[in-house]
């Protein structure tokens, strides 16, 4: 399965007349952009921003961001979400690259919103402060969701994932020489010096825990809620299969835009036939009853197995009750002798001292920590800030709260916020992007 990604790189983005790009300037229409918003399902008010890195911008409560993207003739970039379902991962995909379409809600947050700064300490700890980013401002009429501190924010994901592509559209006749490819032969037709390399599979733990449809990660647009462990080519997930869901505090959760461009993926991508025989993904859910959690840890083992996997990397979507789900999963590879690497965040408390993961076993040994999510970070004042600032102490944001008896409130009067690091946006990226880890001491 071959497919081929014609990068077009914004090196700046500006309002103008008419969408477009050229020699790596992107030019969208306000108006337009903001009009085609507003003919989506429940969203009542959509104002459009451009966000730089540098620019002193604080966007709270961030929702969902997407790399914009486009595949000539096909219905939707994200099949069986925005369009109808047809085959992921071969073809030609156009990708505007150093750029993402960001959601922030006008007013009210959750759980699993978050933060990004695009300057000062704040912009050190997202990924998304690197990119040159469309931030749109929306607000719905869905009144049954303003008040719950968990929000399947689902008209704001599909309208955000509708503007990615409407925007990606100014490159669908553009031609490009920066070309990434991306060609894994099945497994059984690989040749003989790469089939004698250690064969590897990467099984990404998704966030699914919400039993009721519209929080959880989709595969083709499906509820992966619903589904057992699924083995797909990798070229899929870059290719519009999955989709984030809303179900996650804010620095665990895997955005949409991750999932385009899962550097873990990549790099494996790059290990083929030089190190190892790339096999492929593995997608698991995230459970609630343990029963659950065992009947997926088993079935992942055996497919791991079947494919003949001598190895495997698992990467956590969350902490705290997926802890289980994480090990589970390491557990039963172990004991099939497929040697196994954790990639997951800790949650070590403000302090620091607690313990790291909710349960442990003696067959974790090799684990990749991307941070604590209970750190305390201090930021200072923002010049501007898109959407609604209070929402980080009012909503219930994961990271931040109404007062604390010690620390005070989580939004100051002078516009300087305190908050443990869940509320950063994507913040642990867990797939591939972080630079954090922990200090052994």
């Amino acid at each position: 399965m071959k497919l081929e990604i014609l990068n077009h790189t914004v090196d700046d983005i500006k309002f103008g007349d008419k969408l477009s790009y050229d020699s790596g300037v992107l030019t969208i229409n306000k108006n337009e952009l903001e009009g085609f918003a507003l003919q989506q399902e429940h969203i009542t008010e959509c104002k459009i921003y451009i966000a730089k890195p540098g620019d002193e911008i604080r966007m709270c409560p961030v929702k969902e961001a997407v790399e914009p993207r486009v595949k000539p003739g096909r219905d939707g970039s994200f099949p069986g979400y925005t369009g109808k379902p047809e085959n992921c991962g071969s073809g030609i995909l156009h990708a505007l690259k150093k750029c993402s379409v960001i959601a922030v809600g006008k007013h009210w947050g959750g759980f699993q919103d978050g933060i990004i700064d695009m300057s000062g300490p704040g912009a050190e700890l997202t990924y998304f402060s690197k990119l040159n980013n469309i931030v749109f401002v929306l607000d719905t009429d869905e009144e049954d969701e303003k008040q719950k501190q968990q929000k399947r924010n689902s008209a704001i994901r599909k309208t955000i994932h509708k503007l990615a592509e409407f925007v990606a559209s100014a490159t669908e006749d553009t031609i490009s020489s920066d070309v990434e490819t991306y060609d894994l032969p099945p497994i059984t037709k690989r040749s003989q010096k790469t089939g004698d390399l250690p064969s590897a599979a990467l099984v990404l733990q998704t966030q699914t825990q919400m039993e009721e449809d519209g929080y959880n990660t989709m595969l083709y647009g499906w509820d992966m809620n619903h589904i057992l462990p699924t083995f797909i080519h990798p070229n899929e997930i870059f290719d519009g299969a999955v989709v984030s869901g809303s179900f996650m505090p804010c620095s665990s959760k895997w955005s949409t835009y991750d999932y385009q461009n899962a550097p873990v993926i990549k790099e494996l991508y790059r290990a083929h036939g030089v190190s190892i025989n790339f096999l492929g993904v593995i997608l698991t859910n995230l459970n609630v009853a343990f029963e659950q959690k065992r009947r997926s840890a088993l079935y992942v083992a055996n497919l791991a197995k079947s494919l003949g996997a001598d190895c495997a990397i698992v990467a956590e979507e969350g902490y705290g009750n997926p802890d289980a789900d994480f090990v589970e999963c390491i557990k039963e590879l172990e004991t099939k002798c497929i040697k196994t690497v954790g990639l997951t965040n800790e949650c070590n408390g403000r302090d620091g001292t607690s313990q790291p993961l909710m349960t442990l076993d003696e067959s974790l040994d090799a684990i990749v920590s991307c941070g604590n999510v209970s750190e305390i970070i201090e930021l200072g004042p923002m010049g501007t800030v898109l959407g609604d600032l209070d929402s980080l102490a009012r909503d219930g944001l994961s990271g931040g709260w109404e007062d604390d008896e010690i620390l005070g409130p989580s939004v100051r009067s002078d516009g300087s916020i305190i908050m443990e690091n869940n509320s950063m946006f994507c913040g642990d990226q867990v797939l591939g992007w972080a630079d954090k880890t922990v200090t052994e001491f």
